[in-house]
């Protein structure tokens, strides 16, 4: 008999285990902090403050279910909820707070096949120009700001090729240090999702940019104390976080004439896609994406009609 446990005890070492084992972002810990607080609100009594095989059952995790259904949420959000409590067992489990999982059988909808954004090539070197273009219209000779401008300009320039060459996450960029860059090998290992390493490219363009952007840094008296320090800082000498990609991916968009709905994410589902495009090999790109599962890696197959007309043309006795 497994014995009873807080509930809200229970939560704070889950999310503790989120950030210290699973080394999950801010933004994720948040996110099962509230989808349990939500399942807490709707089908659980307000009288329990304990965790135990007579509260988490398979009869619980189904009216969950019900609410989120009957509140017309989006399908991923609703299994993306159900993944979150999913978790949540399974570490309460492993843990000897639950005998069963109650949420491992539960029958969800099906998640929706969408395809991401992939920018064309075209499109690739238009966005990659983008932030010379719009520093050198903003720029005022005249101005003070002289130095800055040409900071912001190839420190920008720099992440975009960078995130492009390599196939980063925003995080996973925006978190590099000095040292990590090797430039003979043009290449560098990164940490992922759970702690995950792997060895990342960099190609001619993203060298060249870095190059560029550290000489910048350097004029601006911003090079850094420690080789530990962060790569890509703002005009303090702090990491820039990703919000602040995100908030500058925006003007680059417009500047560029592309969708302005985009997301930096878009040049890794273009780095995967046109690697492949190539003919790059699955496994391959599925190692330099990091991604634990070929599955995920291929979605990014049936992208390109282009690519499998071509395969087929070749392959095709009769094409």
């Amino acid at each position: 008999m497994h014995s009873k446990t807080n509930f809200d005890e229970s939560v704070d070492q889950f999310l503790r285990y989120l950030k210290t084992e699973r080394d999950s972002s801010p933004h994720t810990i948040e996110n099962y902090r509230r989808d349990i607080s939500q399942f807490r609100d709707y089908a659980i009594p307000e009288s329990c403050v304990v965790i135990d095989d007579t509260v988490f059952t398979i009869r619980t995790a189904r009216k969950f279910l019900l609410k989120l259904t009957h509140k017309e949420l989006a399908r991923n959000s609703i299994l993306r909820k159900i993944s979150s409590l999913r978790s949540f067992c399974r570490y309460l489990v492993r843990e000897d707070m639950l005998s069963v999982n109650p949420f491992s059988g539960l029958n969800t909808p099906r998640r929706p096949r969408s395809l991401p954004h992939v920018f064309s090539l075209q499109e690739i070197d238009k966005l990659l120009s983008a932030p010379e273009q719009y520093w050198n219209r903003t720029e005022n000779p005249k101005s003070k700001n002289t130095n800055y401008f040409k900071f912001a300009m190839t420190r920008d320039k720099a992440l975009l090729e960078v995130i492009y060459s390599a196939g980063l996450r925003i995080s996973e960029a925006v978190g590099l240090a000095n040292r990590d860059i090797d430039f003979f090998s043009r290449s560098f290992v990164v940490r992922g999702k759970g702690k995950k390493e792997r060895l990342c490219m960099l190609g001619r363009p993203a060298i060249t940019a870095l190059k560029e952007y550290l000489n910048e840094r350097q004029n601006m008296n911003l090079r850094g104390k420690q080789n530990s320090g962060p790569l890509f800082v703002n005009k303090f000498g702090n990491q820039i976080t990703s919000r602040s990609v995100q908030r500058f991916f925006k003007l680059y968009l417009r500047e560029a004439g592309l969708a302005f709905d985009l997301t930096p994410h878009a040049l890794r589902h273009s780095f995967a896609t046109h690697l492949l495009d190539a003919g790059a090999d699955l496994r391959s790109v599925q190692e330099m994406l990091g991604h634990a599962n070929l599955s995920t890696t291929q979605i990014y197959t049936h992208i390109s009609p282009e690519r499998l007309l071509s395969v087929y043309k070749k392959a095709h006795p009769r094409a």
